[in-house]
């Protein structure tokens, strides 16, 4: 969650909960009878309907939803268009150290599909399958909290008629009577506040930002495709920004440009260091290894050729 919605939280929780306060106090609207009945009521339906394991997997994607940052498509093409750059001036092989460093697990496996040299056909179907097993992970994980969301509000009736059944039962007693109907009242409340003011938006979070999530996978299955299959950079550059708005679109043509003299320039140096490495031992060479002199021969002195007899 980022800090303007985090700021529309709180502002307006406040406001919401400054409407009880106004109307007479917020110790008016706490009780721990009612409470405990929506609240039991839940969880007992909840270990009910799914396993252990999936609850708890549920939670830690809602949590991960509201604290993790997760990362826009505009930062997606700006990492696919730094891969492409990169690929195509320093080799498909040079993407092995920038695979070390990438945290995103969707990402990390494309990339190491491209190095791998797999095909086009192969890194669509591994990509997909992994696309429709985190889509239906994630289903699942909303679908625990609209149980929830769909099952408060008749937990908080429950509370309501078990105290319209004690209000009934101490009708005679004044101190019954007093004590059974704010559980009447404020169990309902509780179920229709918990269902839409804290379930029901955690479900339709999770679902939102897998959406999101989804849109990211496509991104990075297209850009690494088009990677594997050595496309111009500028074509990649002008097939993703078609997954983004139009206020987004700007400015992608000169960050390539950019991207790209970035590594042409960090090539030239690269070479121009190399070469300068190799003159430089070569410089090193010649003067720790002196090359011999040269031998004089002696003069030959008084040279006599011996007579040449003929054989009768």
């Amino acid at each position: 969650m980022n800090k303007k919605n985090m700021l529309g939280v709180l502002l307006c929780g406040a406001i919401f909960v400054g409407g009880f306060w106004m109307s007479g106090g917020l110790a008016v609207y706490w009780n721990l009878a009612a409470f405990l009945i929506v609240v039991a009521g839940l969880f007992a339906a909840l270990f009910m309907s799914y396993p252990y394991a999936r609850i708890r997997t549920a939670f830690l994607v809602a949590r991960s939803v509201y604290t993790e940052r997760q990362p826009t498509p505009d930062d997606i093409v700006r990492i696919l268009l730094e891969l492409s750059v990169k690929s195509r001036v320093e080799g498909v092989l040079s993407l092995e150290a920038v695979r070390q460093k990438i945290a995103d697990t969707f990402l990390k496996n494309a990339v190491t599909f491209l190095v791998d040299n797999y095909k086009e056909r192969d890194i669509r179907e591994f990509l997909n399958t992994e696309m429709a097993f985190f889509r239906e992970r994630r289903q699942q994980s909303e679908r625990v909290f609209q149980t929830l969301a769909k099952a408060a509000p008749a937990f908080g009736v429950a509370g309501s008629v078990i105290g319209l059944i004690g209000m009934l039962s101490g009708i005679q007693d004044t101190q019954a009577l007093v004590s059974s109907i704010p559980v009447a009242f404020v169990s309902t409340l509780y179920g229709v506040v918990l269902s839409n003011m804290v379930l029901a938006p955690i479900a339709e979070s999770i679902n939102f930002h897998t959406g999101a999530e989804m849109l990211n996978q496509k991104l990075v299955m297209e850009g690494i495709i088009a990677i594997a299959k050595e496309q111009n950079s500028h074509r990649l550059e002008k097939k993703l920004t078609s997954f983004l708005s139009p206020s987004e679109r700007e400015g992608k043509a000169e960050l390539l440009k950019a991207i790209t003299k970035k590594y042409i320039t960090r090539q030239r140096k690269a070479a121009a260091a190399k070469a300068e490495d190799g003159a430089r031992e070569a410089a090193a060479f010649n003067e720790d290894v002196p090359m011999p002199a040269p031998r004089e021969e002696s003069a030959v002195q008084n040279l006599r050729l011996a007579p040449i007899v003929r054989m009768a």
